[in-house]
């Protein structure tokens, strides 16, 4: 041993203390390799299959979250396409029950203008036939005042017939 303590290396001196730390160092090495050092990897290698797994999760979330927000863009398209229709036929609707408002209020006014004509006419009847009466009257009258008492009941009516068929034949007592 002499030997190895005799010769000098620089910093490095090889001696007894060195050889037996390097054998401690070898033996804690194989001690560390055989039982500590697969337990920190298994535990290392099972961290990073969970964050491998958190990851591969996360990604799913986010393809689920991305799918349920295109659904939801669909979902809301769709509900404004169908308001759009609803609208639409709310539109046609109105505009029908306005043209079915206005076709009656037109039937209405042909009604009563309608009405109005035909009491209208009725009216110029019942004024012509008063106005034939009154005639007959005063015709009567007046044959009376210029004959006299002289006409018989027989002559005295077909006077009169004559003279109302000759003022129903004037143009303007059938206006």
């Amino acid at each position: 041993m002499a030997l190895l303590e005799a010769a000098p290396l620089g910093p490095l001196q090889v001696n007894a203390t060195l050889i037996v730390e390097l054998i401690a160092f070898l033996v804690m090495l194989g001690i560390l390799a055989r039982w500590v050092y697969p337990i920190v990897i298994a535990a290392a290698e099972e961290r990073q299959n969970r964050i491998k797994e958190q990851l591969e999760q996360a990604e799913k979330a986010r393809q689920e979250a991305e799918e349920r927000r295109r659904e939801a863009e669909a979902e809301t398209q769709r509900a404004r396409e169908q308001a759009g229709q609803i609208i639409e036929r709310a539109n046609r609707a109105a505009e029908q029950i306005q043209q079915e408002a206005q076709e009656k209020a037109r039937e209405e006014a042909r009604r009563i203008v309608e009405a109005a004509s035909r009491d209208i006419d009725a009216e110029r009847q019942r004024a012509i036939q008063s106005i034939r009466l009154q005639m007959a009257d005063i015709v009567t009258e007046a044959v009376r005042r210029i004959v006299g008492e002289s006409l018989d009941g027989e002559r005295h009516r077909t006077l009169i017939e004559a003279t109302i068929e000759e003022v129903e034949k004037e143009p303007s007592a059938a206006e």
